[in-house]
């Protein structure tokens, strides 16, 4: 089973045969103990340092279908290499750029998004107040949000209630967190620990959505909630609106309140809060094991894990699009 593969270590990678050969540097230029990768097990990498690699290395990974996602030291998603887009069809293509045109059939994609996104908000809130947490008036205010969706005639009217959705829940986060608040959403940069990670999770999703869009025929610069913009994949914003509470959110929830990440492991700056080294490694260890996690689906009637939770959603953007079968966004049903 292929695996996705973290380099949090700057360092230089190469093709030894039908390995990949990953090489850390340290910032004297010191090169550390190689580490062999067997590439048919690569499904992809996350490289979070400076990666030295030749164009011989990118066209193998190409040939191998492996994407290479690339972030800065602030844990900014800055772009990914993905090998040729061998299932576009321009029929797909023709037809997701008809939805997107038509303000009608837009306007329908992007109403389920958020009331998928809203759905599984809520279901996280009703778990931890399951657990004791007083979040009851934060349910009552987003589902009162929640139920003007299906009236919005507009994107933008649409994108204003989703942003009040958004604050109202995390303004809850303050009550979920033990021994950490949020005190409201900052970005670009974060301004504190709870900040930090919520940026550093919504990346991991984004690409994560981005990666499992690869695998269909959409093109992920056609969305449909979010505006498409140059040198962006705005359909992968849109499908991380739904899998953010229950990706992103739980692990955060459970890395705080469990202490596996803790105050000392965040850089503190001027300019903002990043994660250490040390930090981001826990969070996508827990962020795997979330991915990895399966449940019985109901549809399908065997277990799937997370992760295919996304592609599946993948697949059903794709039969709406085609006029096979109407979308219907991912809702917790546990």
């Amino acid at each position: 089973m292929k695996k996705t593969y973290y380099l949090f270590n700057p360092g230089r990678m190469s093709r030894k045969n039908n390995t990949l050969k990953f090489t850390p540097v340290d910032e004297n230029g010191t090169e550390g103990q190689p580490k062999y990768i067997p590439v048919e097990g690569v499904s992809e990498l996350f490289c979070f340092g400076a990666l030295d690699a030749n164009s011989a290395l990118y066209n193998f990974l190409g040939k191998m279908g492996i994407t290479v996602h690339f972030f800065d030291y602030y844990e900014h998603y800055t772009g990914s290499f993905q090998p040729k887009e061998y299932l576009l069809a321009g029929k797909m293509q023709i037809e997701q750029t008809k939805h997107y045109l038509s303000k009608s059939k837009r306007q329908v994609i992007a109403q389920k998004l958020v009331e998928g996104a809203a759905f599984n908000i809520i279901k996280n809130l009703k778990y931890y107040q399951s657990r004791g947490k007083e979040v009851q008036p934060y349910i009552d205010t987003i589902s009162g949000f929640s139920g003007a969706i299906p009236e919005t005639k507009a994107i933008d009217e649409l994108m204003g209630i989703e942003g009040n959705i958004r604050q109202i829940y995390y303004d809850a986060f303050d009550v979920i967190l033990n021994d950490f608040a949020m005190n409201g959403r900052s970005k670009q940069p974060p301004k504190n620990e709870v900040n930090a990670l919520v940026s550093f999770g919504n990346m991991m999703c984004y690409t994560l959505c981005l990666g499992q869009i690869y695998h269909t025929q959409m093109n992920p610069t056609i969305s449909f909630l979010h505006e498409p913009g140059y040198r962006r994949y705005s359909l992968a914003l849109d499908l991380a609106e739904i899998f953010k509470p229950i990706l992103v959110d739980r692990v955060i929830f459970r890395v705080l309140n469990k202490k596996e990440i803790q105050a000392r492991d965040f850089d503190v700056q001027m300019n903002g809060v990043v994660l250490k080294d040390a930090a981001r490694k826990i969070f996508v260890r827990a962020f795997e094991e979330r991915l990895n996690e399966t449940i019985k689906h109901r549809s399908l009637k065997r277990s799937v894990t997370y992760k295919h939770l996304v592609k599946l959603e993948c697949y059903k953007l794709t039969k709406h699009l085609l006029n096979m079968e109407e979308y219907k966004p991912f809702k917790t049903w546990w």
